[in-house]
């Protein structure tokens, strides 16, 4: 678990190191909603939104830090804490990291 207001900035840092087909799934402390973020090419990443809104964005990873504010700020409006786990391209789903 990783506090909310660097979330973004530590979300940013472990994207550059992913490897494509890989990606980072945040959630609720309740896991009730959630954020992924799949790396899908060497600068295009696509983010699917699983919560109040259900919606999927394809992005560069210029645009990935605006997207990633406007979600965290509505997703997560009472967390303090937010769950990253890495989402293997295996098909295995997610590993808890924090």
């Amino acid at each position: 678990m990783i506090d909310k207001d660097s979330a973004i900035e530590t979300v940013m840092r472990k994207l550059k190191k992913i490897q494509v087909g890989d990606g980072l799934d945040l959630r609720t402390y309740k896991r009730d909603r959630s954020v992924v973020i799949m790396r899908t090419g060497e600068d295009s990443f696509t983010v699917i939104e699983d919560g109040f809104c259900k919606e999927s964005f394809s992005v560069d990873f210029k645009g990935l830090k605006k997207i990633l504010k406007k979600l965290v700020k509505v997703e997560f409006p009472r967390s303090n804490k937010i769950r990253v786990y890495e989402v293997g391209g295996d098909g295995v789903g997610p590993h808890p990291k924090m």
